[in-house]
């Protein structure tokens, strides 16, 4: 069981540091690699044949949320969905002509926004458009993000018969002041309904995630948001700090800063949710997830067979990954690659039949190898260099002491991680910090740059 470290400790490692869903991280990327550097890497991947995963962002929303952190469009319109897949329609077969050989999927993600923003129409021309030219295999994982306050079951309904076996609904927090402050608010008896569509629907998995670290929740309020969630028994729980970055998002200005709980609580308040959940049958997933023993995730962990991508934690992801929509990321042939921001800035490099990458990074054979260890790090809490030597070879396996000379000491000394010469080890507190562990062997990370990129880890 995780304790709660010392208020100097909390201190000492609050400072801000990459979630690491990607390696190099998303600041790292550069505005100069576009469409030609883009297709270079996905010849690659279609050369390396495989199953993908794939991503498809649909931005739209009803309301913005205050503590919103996503790429959004809120509206009530909903005929800009159809107009928005009109040009997905487009780009995903700009994507497909350069795949002639490689269209099977083994994972599919649809995130937002809200998925569920699109009607039952809608969400049925989306999904076809995909199996238009790509196969989805048998046993494919189909994941959707879902707001349970606008979602409706015959939504539910349809998307199973879609092929979607997992469903991941927000909740956030049930405290009504909270609930306002943020400006997302749903009840506790819709969200308890929608879990029981999707368990009636086929759905093998049911996700709920929440956020802690928002203006006025306090011990006595989350925990009774997290006796509710339990006795909703979902299969998987995603639980984060809420990132404040109101430089990066302006919305979040309009959030009470005085009201946001200090360091010190939040920790407190991710303890709580450890004890709840783990004292529930939950296991605790690398840094923020949970998943009930019996669940592929916490199986997967336990085997060494977890990943972490975009997506967070997962279970099967293939090797390359081909995303669509504003602002989606790609991840293929040893490169990340990133749609416009802007929808317009989209849609006019699709209407005008060009792969709509705004920026990107190709990985070196350092980043290769960076992203291994940290992947470790993160999903496994634990780093072998003789793995490192076998996958990588010798110099390798010297880069990687060479980091840990540089800050193992101060990491074993303050109980993060323990060390033999050959194998590291993150303990209950540095699962706690995981990011400042992970932070180690990031040859981009500045220091002194860092306070305007990322979230604070802590």
């Amino acid at each position: 069981m995780l304790q709660i470290p010392s208020w100097d400790l909390i201190k000492k490692y609050d400072r801000p540091g990459p979630r690491y869903t990607s390696y190099p991280t998303a600041p790292e990327w550069k505005d100069d690699f576009k469409a030609p550097r883009y297709l270079e890497h996905l010849a690659r991947a279609e050369k390396a044949g495989g199953p993908l995963s794939m991503y498809v962002h649909l931005p739209f929303c009803r309301e913005m949320c205050r503590f919103c952190g996503c790429n959004v469009i809120a509206t009530h319109d909903r005929s800009r969905a159809d107009a928005y897949l009109d040009v997905l329609e487009k780009e995903v077969a700009l994507v497909a002509a350069h795949l002639p050989t490689r269209r099977t999927v083994s994972q599919l993600h649809w995130g937002g926004g809200t998925p569920t923003f699109l009607d039952e129409k809608q969400l049925t021309r989306c999904h076809a458009i995909l199996a238009r030219h790509f196969e989805f295999l048998p046993d494919a994982e189909l994941a959707v993000e879902i707001d349970p306050a606008i979602t409706t079951k015959r939504q539910v309904q349809v998307l199973a018969g879609l092929g979607f076996n997992r469903i991941s609904m927000g909740v956030q927090d049930f405290d009504a002041k909270v609930q306002e402050t943020v400006g997302r608010i749903q009840g506790e008896r819709e969200t308890a309904e929608l879990v029981q569509a999707a368990r009636a629907a086929g759905y093998r998995g049911v996700n709920l995630d929440l956020i802690y670290g928002l203006p006025y929740q306090t011990p006595e309020t989350w925990a009774d948001t997290l006796r509710r969630i339990l006795s909703m028994r979902p299969d998987r729980m995603a639980v984060f700090g809420f990132a404040y970055t109101p430089w990066f998002k302006p919305h979040q200005n309009l959030l009470p800063k005085e009201a946001l709980p200090d360091p010190e609580a939040r920790v407190r308040q991710f303890l709580q949710t450890v004890e709840a959940f783990t004292g529930d049958g939950y296991r605790l997933i690398g840094l923020d997830h949970f998943a009930l023993q019996t669940d592929e995730l916490a199986r997967a962990q336990a085997s060494g067979t977890m990943f972490r991508n975009f997506q967070g934690y997962t279970v099967r992801p293939a090797e390359d990954t081909i995303a669509f929509g504003v602002s989606s990321i790609a991840d293929v042939g040893g490169a990340y690659g990133q749609n416009p921001h802007r929808l317009k800035d989209w849609v006019d490099a699709v209407e005008a039949g060009r792969i709509p990458i705004e920026r990107g990074a190709a990985m070196s054979a350092d980043d290769v190898l960076r992203r291994f260890v940290i992947n470790r790090v993160m999903c496994q809490l634990r780093l072998d260099l003789g793995e490192v030597e076998a996958q990588f070879g010798r110099a390798a396996r010297q880069a990687i002491e060479a980091d840990l000379e540089g800050g193992l000491d101060e990491l074993e000394a303050d109980g993060l991680v323990a060390f033999d010469g050959a194998v590291l080890t993150v303990r209950p507190l540095g699962q706690l910090l995981v990011r400042n562990v992970a932070m180690l062997f990031d040859a981009y990370l500045k220091q002194g740059d860092a306070a305007k990129r990322f979230s604070r880890t802590v």
